[in-house]
């Protein structure tokens, strides 16, 4: 009889299985891992770095980061939010930096760093790690939980904490357990498209780029825009201006089958206005100069040159030859350029799953299940989803820290 067993060795498992035991010595605790190794996702994020939390210290503008979740956040972050984090890992030697864009990561550009930390605390607090071990039902029994695992092998725990991820699985295994759970679709991708304009453009970034979804077939999702940088791919458009789209997106593009319209600004600037006279401006004073071989607005020469010919600018054009009718086609496609959109790509290893178990059956004061108050869960398991830069692993490590508090009782 163990007094905590947490399933799942990821993130918030390993977060809160380390508070509790750090906050009351004498429970005995184990975390169960379905896979050979634990504490995958950390190793992988990040490109290897792990982006352990995003310098936004402020509850309430953190917040805005979670496309499911975000009002159920507000008062965990209060209790626990980055500045506790950071101050977390620091205490243990692992010291955290941030970039220029508020994504924090460990000095050590290493998750390495983070995963011997934890696994470390592990050892000190003799948390018992059970790999290769998946749970095939759970049954409750009033004062204690049954896991059933591969192998016949049983485990019994007076607390159980579910800290899985997006495993469908467990998922299944709760709603037997007659916990309700949001069907899964996936979130952060990047969007599929065959267009000429960005033909052979891989590897170009635009710093500030505004975009937003369009389809006449869904009113809700014209009200999803982002900003920030975009990136052209072999497969379409990606970069943290994307991500967000798909993100906030995710459940009305599944609706739609991944087929939709984008809207891309890329200047990032709605003053249309002064967009044109920075136009006639090049009339009246370059009227010799070719119009595709200089790029205006810092845009790459090659984008640059893609959308003055989808404005029907010719390859030999000079600035004096253009008239107000290119001006207008040239302002369409560098603020309101219209893609197609079919289909969607998983980006690399960040990939989200949107969905999880109805966050009204949580009571966010515990991390725990109001039916079932000895039953905890943090992370993705919960329908509770972010945008990329750390803020992901931030809502892993609030649900694992005030779960802790609770549990370590």
């Amino acid at each position: 009889m163990y007094d905590l067993i947490i399933i799942g060795g990821g993130a918030a498992g390993f977060f809160a299985a380390i508070n509790v035991a750090e906050r009351n010595r004498n429970l005995k605790i184990a975390i169960v891992e379905r896979g050979r190794e634990v504490l995958q996702k950390v190793k992988v994020s990040g490109g290897g770095r792990c982006n352990v939390t995003h310098a936004c210290f402020e509850p309430s503008a953190l917040i805005n980061y979670y496309p499911r979740g975000n009002q159920e956040l507000l008062q965990p972050f209060e209790r626990f939010n980055p500045t506790h984090t950071i101050e977390w890992f620091e205490s243990r030697g692992v010291k955290i930096k941030k970039e220029a864009d508020g994504r924090m990561f460990p000095v050590s550009n290493s998750s390495q760093s983070i995963i011997d930390c934890f696994l470390e605390a592990c050892r000190k607090n003799y948390i018992e790690i059970l790999t290769n071990t998946r749970v095939e039902s759970i049954e409750n029994n009033g004062d204690h939980w049954q896991l059933n695992a591969i192998g016949h092998r049983q485990y019994f725990t007076k607390k159980l904490m579910i800290a899985t991820g997006s495993d469908v699985a467990i998922w299944k295994l709760l709603q037997h357990l007659g916990v309700s759970v949001v069907a899964p679709v996936p979130s952060l991708f990047t969007f599929n498209i065959k267009d000429t304009r960005i033909q052979d453009l891989m590897g170009i970034s635009v710093d500030n780029v505004i975009c937003q979804l369009k389809d006449p077939k869904s009113k809700q999702l014209s009200t999803f825009n982002s900003s920030g940088p975009m990136l052209v791919t072999h497969w379409g458009l990606s970069g943290p201006a994307i991500l967000k789209l798909s993100a906030w997106g995710a459940r009305a593009l599944n609706e739609l089958n991944y087929e939709f319209e984008v809207i891309v600004n890329w200047l990032g600037k709605t003053d249309i206005e002064k967009i044109r006279q920075h136009l006639h401006q090049q009339i009246a004073n370059q009227p010799k100069k070719n119009v595709l071989a200089n790029a205006e607005f810092g845009l790459s020469v090659r984008l640059w040159k893609n959308l003055c010919m989808a404005a029907e600018i010719g390859e030999y054009q000079k600035w004096a030859e253009t008239g107000k009718k290119h001006i207008a086609r040239l302002i369409e496609q560098l603020t309101a350029c219209r893609f197609k959109v079919n289909g969607k790509s998983t980006f690399k290893d960040e990939f989200v799953t949107a969905g999880g178990v109805e966050l009204t059956e949580l009571d966010f004061n515990k991390f725990c299940l109001k039916k079932y108050p000895n039953l905890y869960m943090a992370g993705e398991v919960l329908n509770i989803d972010a945008v990329t830069g750390g803020f992901n692993f931030q809502a892993a490590w609030t649900g694992g820290w005030i779960a802790a508090q609770s549990l370590s009782l």
